[in-house]
């Protein structure tokens, strides 16, 4: 099933456009291709809006700094590589596009206008890597604060404290920082009036609401209607991914388990099936068995933490 779907979907999208695409082989066996910048939009929009049985979800958006790789097995020549990895529910399958960008400062154009949900993934791209999505309505930082020198997941950032200064946080400073937490509608793109009315714009938060994690949201409020509401995510951000660059495949475990306290196990899984996949582990079925009893435990757990806070909240 999977091998048919992958060999319809290459054929499909070479019959399309020609030998401008780059098919590549991959562990997953997920249909990969390699794209170009200026042609991006147009391969996107084929097998979301014209192929049979579409990838209608946009599933994930990433980036990879490969400016120190030296071995690309024949993958095209990159500085930079954007990833999207798009899900058809009809086909039950997933299709991977990559874009080669070269120069330390690279851009693509935005795909908001066909993905709305792009919107939140091309702000972190450009947040974690630098990479900027032209024509983005709002493209401004999403994890890290708007101060942030830098963009922490390109190889040249550091990935200790310690490789860094001593952090002295001085009067000036602190003021800046405390600006940046302001909110300016005008910045939004939100209106600040309605007729003689002029709106009044209240913080709810940042807060941590039981255990579900910190966040805001900027309420825009005529009297006591809300009229708009900005939520605005990134306060809790532990830079896991950084951390996994100085860590070998099997220290980085104990990180994804911090994920959710309360889920260990259940996100250790997707991490050591990656790496079983990728280097051809074969775990005995004893393991296979504990770890599947493990997760089940891990999940009564959540969900008995859940109904206690929910019955909480209320």
């Amino acid at each position: 099933m999977t091998e048919k779907v992958t060999t319809d979907t290459i054929a499909e999208l070479q019959t399309r456009f020609g030998n401008s695409l780059v098919s590549q082989e991959t562990k997953d066996g997920m249909p990969t291709i390699w794209t170009t910048r200026e042609q991006v939009r147009e391969v996107l929009r084929f097998l979301k809006t014209e192929i049979g049985q579409p990838y209608r979800m946009l599933f994930d958006l990433t980036a990879i700094d490969e400016r120190e790789r030296v071995n690309r097995q024949g993958q095209p020549a990159s500085a930079f590589s954007v990833v999207y990895t798009l899900l058809s529910f009809e086909r039950n399958s997933d299709v991977r596009v990559k874009v080669p960008l070269l120069g330390d400062s690279p851009s693509l154009p935005s795909i908001v206008d066909i993905w709305p949900a792009a919107n939140w993934y091309e702000r972190e791209v450009w947040d974690m890597f630098g990479i900027r999505f032209d024509g983005h309505p709002f493209l401004r930082r999403l994890l890290m604060p708007a101060t942030w020198q830098g963009h922490p997941l390109r190889k040249d950032q550091a990935a200790r404290g310690t490789d860094l200064g001593a952090y002295i946080l001085e009067q000036a400073r602190e003021m800046e920082k405390t600006g940046t937490l302001q909110f300016n509608p005008q910045a939004w793109g939100l209106k600040t009036h309605n007729g003689d009315t002029e709106y009044m714009f209240l913080n709810m938060g940042p807060q941590h609401p039981g255990t579900h994690g910190p966040f805001r949201i900027v309420l825009a409020l005529d009297g006591e209607e809300i009229v708009d509401a900005i939520p605005e995510i990134g306060f809790h951000h532990r830079g896991a991914e950084k951390m996994g660059e100085r860590q070998s495949w099997h220290t980085y475990i104990p990180y994804t388990d911090r994920v959710d306290y309360l889920s260990g196990v259940l996100n250790n899984f997707p991490y050591v099936l990656s790496v079983e996949k990728l280097a051809g582990i074969e775990v005995p079925p004893r393991g296979l068995i504990i770890r599947i009893l493990m997760a089940e435990l891990f999940r009564i757990i959540s969900h008995l933490v859940y109904l206690g806070i929910f019955a909480q909240d209320l």
